[in-house]
């Protein structure tokens, strides 16, 4: 697999393609609603990114950007498979992946001065200590950090944080994160629970990870997510995330499509052992009724972006 995020002009996201999977996306590209995708490599870094556009009958434009305004470069190209080599081979960091084609510098304009935050000390604490919570988290991307930033201090008369100044801090808090987790070795916890997770869907049971914003939303909305054979569910919304990236473990819902108490604990007991399986420690005290607990949990969730 390759470590990359593919974002299409239809709303698609592709996390993790395959080789196979990303030429097969650039060879679709071309009709109306579906003329361009855009590649960020895992995790995502501010201003890194390869993308191409591609209209049906004429020839496809290849840009990649390298961080900084004067580091972003396009070409043209006549076929998809010398897109396909050139953006594998970004995707891979290969040596030399860019030769062979004739790349011209893009002028972008002068790079605009984002001006500081005019926050007072506790007022700034507050905002930077609600965005790393999220960015802990581990699900957002940088544009919902930003998004986060610039919305939570506004008031019915003031609005403090521009939306250049909120992209500056959520860049800022994401690359210290970035940095952080450089140094993570192995398998981590969330990571054990998203294999579990993945077992739990392969079993029939509709599993999904910082699902919806509370339990009310998440019970209302979780049959939505099934398959027509789903016997059942297991999820945890955003506030379960924050308190497991808190450090006070994750709380699982869970319950049968049948709405029977009897298919609720046999789905439970199915959760329990797929969580084992993958190595978390689990409480749970068999009642139906009451949630699962993975505890205690070392919250390290690797940033995709």
């Amino acid at each position: 697999m390759l470590e990359l995020v593919v974002k299409t002009e239809n709303g698609e996201r592709h996390v993790r393609v395959s080789a196979e999977e990303l030429a097969g996306l650039v060879r679709r590209i071309g009709g109306d609603g579906d003329r361009f995708l855009v590649v960020q490599r895992i995790p995502d870094l501010p201003n890194v990114f390869a993308q191409v556009w591609h209209e049906v009958g004429g020839n496809y434009t290849l840009e990649h950007r390298d961080g900084v305004a004067d580091r972003h470069f396009q070409v043209m190209v006549d076929g998809s498979e010398a897109v396909i080599e050139a953006m594998t081979g970004w995707a891979r960091q290969e040596s030399g992946w860019s030769t062979g084609l004739a790349w011209s510098l893009l002028e972008m304009g002068p790079t605009r001065e984002v001006p500081p935050l005019d926050l007072g000390e506790d007022e700034r604490e507050e905002l930077e200590e609600r965005v790393r919570e999220v960015l802990v988290g581990g699900y957002a991307d940088r544009a919902e950090l930003a998004e986060l930033a610039e919305e939570y201090l506004v008031t019915a008369d003031r609005r403090p944080v521009s939306r250049e100044q909120a992209e500056a801090l959520a860049d800022r808090l994401w690359l210290e994160r970035v940095a952080e987790q450089a140094a993570w070795r192995g398998e981590t916890d969330p990571e054990r629970l998203t294999r579990a997770f993945a077992a739990l869907e392969e079993a029939g049971i509709t599993a999904r990870e910082n699902f919806t914003c509370c339990r009310n939303c998440g019970q209302s909305e979780i049959a939505g997510e099934g398959g027509a054979d789903a016997r059942g569910f297991v999820y945890f919304h955003t506030q379960c995330t924050d308190s497991a990236a808190a450090g006070h473990g994750l709380m699982l819902l869970f319950g049968g499509f049948d709405g029977s108490s009897e298919t609720t604990e046999a789905i439970g007991h199915e959760v329990v052992a797929a969580l084992e399986a993958a190595g978390l420690p689990v409480k749970w005290d068999r009642d139906p009724d009451r949630a699962i607990t993975v505890t205690p949990l070392d919250w390290r969730r690797r940033l995709v972006g």
